[in-house]
Order: C-alpha cells, then structure tokens, then sequence
C-alpha cells in the first residue's frame, strides 16, 4: 500500500488483485516522503522509516484503511483520493492458491494449498469464511465504518479504469509492469466444475455483483 501526503492519495492494496504492478509503476515515480509499505524495491529501502511508527493497525503490504489511523488522519482519508484494486473471484482463488503452494511462511492458508487439491482448498471453511468476510469494500472502509473510496480499478481493465487515478496524479501509469505472477494455466475456469464454481458464487456474492463479474 502507498500514503502520498504530496500528491494526496493512499493506494489500497487487496492480496492478489495485481496490486504490486500498480505498486511499481506508483513508486517508480514516488515523492521522497511517500510511506511505501510493501516488497517493491523503493518500499523494502524506505521500511526503516516505519519501524516505530504507531497506528491503529497492522502496518504492511495488504494494510486496511481502518489500519492506517497515525501515519493519516480522519480529515486526510476524507481528503485524499482513495484507490483501490478489485478482481474476478474465480480468477482471484485460482491464483491465491497457487502462490500460496510456493509459499513457506507460517500461515494457515499456507499449510491447507500445501496439502489440499484445489477443489478441497477452496471448500474448506477456513477459506470460505475468510474470503465471505473480506469482501473488497472491506479494505476501504474506515474506522467509522464508512466506505471511502474514490476508485475501484478492475484488474480485468486496468486502462481504462485507472483514467481517473491518473487525471488525480497528472500523469500516466499505463502499460503497468506485470510482476508478482502465480504459476498456474491462465484459464482459470478450467479449474472448476460447476458445483464449485458455484460455491464461489456464494461465497463472493457481493463482489460479483457489485463489480459485474462473471464465470466465463
């Protein structure tokens, strides 16, 4: 995630929805004073800087809004232009896991993709319940539990849906670098049967909706 005091904006960054392209094409052109908190190379030099920082929550990569309170204020979340990344369910899971399978940190996700086939991970209730409880408004709503965000940007078109953003920062961020990629066929439907992509369904129900995704 990014907090730009100078140019006014806090980029939210949801786990893989393509945030650290956008992350690396942002700090390629970063203020000296942006609060870069991630793996990117600018982000990993300035970590120092945050070290004895306090907040209202967890400082990283996949901050909150609600999490950011200390190095930002109300007025300036009000304030500033809020952006944030969203992406097809299907493809989001399908990806999820697979960089979880090249992961060795502890985390529970991590040991069920080590041990699961996909099928069994995405129906097991620890993934339905975390992926049901954080849909993508979520990662935008602040303390008070207001909604604020100025930018939702589908991955699936990032061109056109970072116009706005970039009319804000006064400049051009397109074509983004693609890093960060999970190793797995780029079809994502091809691994699912109906039953499960309808579990899916359920589950990221508000997502799909509001953002108009679809199974094809």
């Amino acid at each position: 995630m990014i907090i730009s005091h100078g140019r006014r904006y806090i980029f939210i960054h949801p786990p893989k929805t393509g945030g650290t392209s956008l992350a690396m094409a942002l700090e390629a052109r970063a203020m000296k004073d942006d609060i870069l908190l991630g793996d990117t190379p600018k982000a990993i030099r300035r970590r120092k800087r945050m070290a004895h920082v306090q907040s209202s929550g967890r400082l990283w990569k996949h901050s909150r809004l609600r999490d950011i309170y200390g190095p930002v204020t109300q007025e300036q979340i009000e304030a500033y232009f809020v952006v944030t990344l969203v992406r097809n369910p299907w493809d989001r899971l399908v990806s999820y896991y697979h960089w979880l399978k090249a992961q060795h940190f502890d985390h529970p996700a991590v040991d069920l993709a080590h041990v699961l086939t996909f099928s069994e991970f995405v129906t097991h209730q620890h993934t339905l319940d975390s992926f049901a409880a954080s849909p993508f408004a979520s990662y935008v709503t602040d303390q008070n539990g207001q909604e604020r965000c100025d930018l939702f940007v589908r991955m699936e078109a990032l061109s056109d849906d970072l116009a706005p953003f970039e009319t804000h920062l006064g400049f051009s961020l397109c074509p983004l670098p693609h890093v960060n990629r999970s190793d797995r066929a780029r079809d994502y439907r091809a691994a699912y049967t109906d039953e499960l992509a309808e579990i899916v369904a359920e589950c990221c129900a508000a997502d799909i909706a509001r953002f108009g995704y679809r199974f094809d």
